[in-house]
Order: structure tokens, then sequence, then C-alpha cells
């Protein structure tokens, strides 16, 4: 879908409408800490396969673990409701120093880090392999201002199947993907759904552990859980949406 499709049919939209949020997240423990960050009542909606938690202009979902589980949710919500923005969010490993355990990240790019094929040469993506893509870039004006409000590190976010448990593997990852910041398995699936609906997507992650060797006893997910509340308590919804429909507007004006 072009922007100009994207603008014009948001145009039509009422306010609400416009400016509503969905906030796609793995497991109810993060969707419970995104909305304890934000304000107002809550109330559930059905959707198929779970449901929805509403909150003023925010949707919050636990869509389930891993890249195809998330996509599905993402894309079962954005079938029944419109929204202005997508932001896949919750815990996730950080890549030392650029995001230590405690850090908020907001990516500048979703990357899936791992889909591809094993070649005599070593890993090809698949976008080296021409089938595609392995890469979303969040609207950049959204990122600064999220990353402003939030005083989070930004870098790209990378989506694994499999969670790194080794040295080697963190290596090989920070060496095809230098600047890496985190290490999570949601984001490129919920990205992935919103760009078949035009919707912009975001990623945002607080970080429990670093990527590395597994070491459950250094883990610190409440630490990560009250980091991500924090930070739904201070990412301004209205602003993010209102500076996404004026880029939107631009473009297709551009275009």
């Amino acid at each position: 879908m072009t922007a100009r499709a994207v603008a014009d049919g948001h145009s039509e939209q009422s306010g609400p409408e416009r400016a509503r949020l969905l906030v796609v997240v793995a497991v109810p423990a993060e969707a419970e800490a995104v909305l304890r960050g934000l304000p107002g009542a809550t109330h559930a909606l059905p959707l198929p396969g779970g449901e929805l938690h509403r909150t003023g202009a925010v949707d919050v979902l636990a869509g389930g673990v891993g890249p195809a589980a998330a996509a599905a949710g993402a894309a079962a919500a954005l079938s029944a409701h419109r929204y202005g923005l997508v932001v896949s969010a919750g815990i996730a490993g950080g890549f030392a120093p650029h995001a230590p355990v405690g850090a908020t990240v907001v990516a500048d790019a979703i990357v899936a880090a791992d889909l591809g094929a094993e070649t005599p040469e070593g890993f090809a993506d698949v976008a080296e392999l021409g089938f595609g893509t392995t890469r979303h870039t969040p609207p950049p004006a959204a990122v600064a201002l999220a990353a402003r409000a939030l005083g989070a590190v930004t870098g790209p976010v990378l989506t694994v199947s499999t969670v790194t448990g080794s040295a080697e593997r963190a290596a090989a990852l920070t060496a095809r993907h230098p600047g890496a910041a985190a290490e999570a398995m949601e984001g490129f699936g919920v990205a992935e759904a919103a760009a078949r609906f035009g919707v912009p997507a975001f990623e945002l992650r607080t970080v429990s552990n670093p990527v590395g060797p597994r070491d459950r006893a250094a883990w610190r997910i409440g630490d990560a859980l009250a980091a991500l509340e924090r930070a739904f308590a201070a990412l301004p919804v209205p602003a993010l949406v209102e500076t996404l429909a004026e880029a939107l507007t631009e473009e297709a004006g551009r275009g």
C-alpha cells in the first residue's frame, strides 16, 4: 500500500480512530506491565484466538511468543480495528555495552536475524537468497520522538526464533548486524503484519539480560517489566500518532 493510500484512508477515519495505537507483546506479564503504565480503565474486546485490552487510545494484545504468533495476532487486530501505529513491545536481551541491563531501546531497524539458510560460505538471509526482506525501518520521526521522551538507546533490534545462548552466537550476530541494540522474538512478525495493512510500526524493548551465554540467575525480568511500565507511562502517544500522520501526509503530497 502506498503512503498516499494510507494517508487517504486515514483521512476518512474519525479522530479517535486515527489516533489509536496497537501494542503487541508476547505474554500476559508484559501486557500487564504496559497497561499499568497507561492511564484510565481497561476493558476487553474479543479477537480471534485472544482478546484486546483497551485503555484510552491504546489497545494491548498478548499475541504469543515468536514471530509467527506475533504476526498472526497483529493481523487479527489490524483486520478488526483501524490504527495509526503498531508497536512491538516487551522485554529483551541487550547487546552490551550498547544496551546494558535496565536500558530502554527504541528500534531504528527491525531485523529478522536468523531467517535464511546456512551455506558453505556462512549464513545467507532471505534477502540475499532473493526470497523477500529481512528489515523494516520504523518511521524516523517516531523513533526520534519516542527515544527523546524515554531517554532510550536506539539501534537495530534483532528478531530471532531461537534466543541466543552462547558467546559465539552473540559474536556472530553482532558481526552480521553492527550496532545491534537488542534481541527479541516478535518484532519482525509484528512489522510484517503492519506492513501488509499499510500501518507504520516500531519496536520498544526494555533489557532484562545481556545477549550471550544463558545465565538465568543474572536475568532481571522484574526490573525489565517495571521499566516497561515506566516507558509506557512516559510514551507520548498522541504526539507519536500525530507526527506519523503529518509525515504520511507530506509523503503523499510528494508522491
